[in-house]
């Protein structure tokens, strides 16, 4: 099966902010944001034991339990096993310091070996409360995080997580997996080995308005020969695309922020919203299975899927193309 046929529609809810990312949210808005995802029809749901140290999963895990569990699809990631003793130390998250300091305190073991996999499976079916997993995402083992030793974690992924990951999938034990990343360049070396072979990929903030070139030049030319589907992570870049402040999980520089003023200027001629071109430009990619914004707020969601059907006219993506505002590769909707 089919990344895209696996997934349940193109709009999905992305739990990183749950992790209380950034701040800390309170508990009943947390809960009442994923209920309102699930009213407002979305049956994906994206999570990860490194958002909060749990947090996120807990979260997701106490709403979804009061749901059919075939009604939905559920994915989380491996590389991060949360730890019952607490932080006494900053955690060194490599470019994302101090993405989830508001999350739970539990320490955090960095690991993609075939045990730290099969372990932080069985933790993650705990906080989720649930008895499967639909997809499983191998996590961060890209640059962002480590450096020049990304290659090395890459090796302890490929020939432990990926292998297991390979033989759950096979066993019927879960339907797909992939790499969850920021980077384009594991998911390329990983296409280019012989086996094992992934299902999709979710790709964070590579593919969005502000940042496609390199992803549209190498990577995705690979994953459409290959048939392999992606879920767009981050596709507001991570908030300033959304009227966030935040660009790459750090404040936006000055050129990010012109850049936006001017997809503003661009959409307010136009009469669109820059949510509904931000969404139906990941979209419009013929690998894209899905995209998966995260939020905060009930109301936050209800944009997102108002984004999602908002009707944009022709003439804005022509105009977006002429402005050089996005890649001449890039596909556009209605062929623009």
């Amino acid at each position: 099966m089919s990344l895209k046929e696996l997934l349940p529609g193109k709009l999905g809810y992305g739990t990183a902010p749950l992790g209380n990312m950034f701040r800390a949210i309170p508990e009943a808005e947390a809960l009442a944001t994923i209920e309102a995802a699930w009213q407002q029809g979305v049956r994906y749901y994206d999570t990860a034991p490194f958002y909060g140290a749990g947090l996120a999963e807990e979260r997701l895990g106490q709403v979804l339990a009061g749901k059919p569990r075939d009604a939905y699809v559920l994915s989380t990631k491996v590389g991060r096993v949360v730890l019952d003793e607490h932080e006494t130390d900053v955690p060194d998250f490599g470019e994302k310091g101090g993405l989830f300091e508001h999350g739970n305190p539990n320490k955090i073991l960095h690991e993609w070996t075939a045990d730290a996999t099969e372990r932080s499976i069985e933790d993650s079916l705990k906080r989720l409360r649930t008895d499967h997993l639909d997809v499983v995402w191998v996590h961060d083992i890209a640059q962002d995080f480590h450096g020049d030793a990304w290659l090395g974690t890459f090796e302890e992924a490929r020939t432990g997580a990926f292998r297991v990951l390979s033989r759950l999938r096979d066993e019927g034990v879960i339907k797909a997996w992939g790499l969850g990343v920021n980077k384009t360049e594991p998911i390329e070396l990983t296409l280019a080995l012989d086996e094992p072979r992934p299902d999709g990929f979710l790709l964070a903030g590579r593919y969005t308005l502000l940042d496609h070139e390199h992803a549209l030049t190498r990577l995705l030319p690979m994953a459409q020969e290959q048939g392999v589907g992606m879920v767009v992570g981050g596709p507001y870049s991570s908030g300033i695309l959304a009227g966030g402040t935040h660009f790459e999980y750090q404040e936006a520089p000055a050129h990010i922020i012109e850049r936006v003023a001017r997809l503003k200027e661009l959409t307010a001629q136009h009469g669109v919203s820059i949510k509904a071109a931000a969404l139906q430009f990941s979209l419009a990619h013929p690998v894209t299975a899905a995209v998966v914004p995260g939020a905060t707020k009930p109301s936050r969601v209800a944009e997102d899927r108002a984004a999602l059907g908002e009707t944009v006219p022709a003439a804005f993506w022509r105009e977006l193309r002429a402005t050089g505002l996005v890649s001449p590769a890039a596909p556009l909707p209605h062929g623009a």
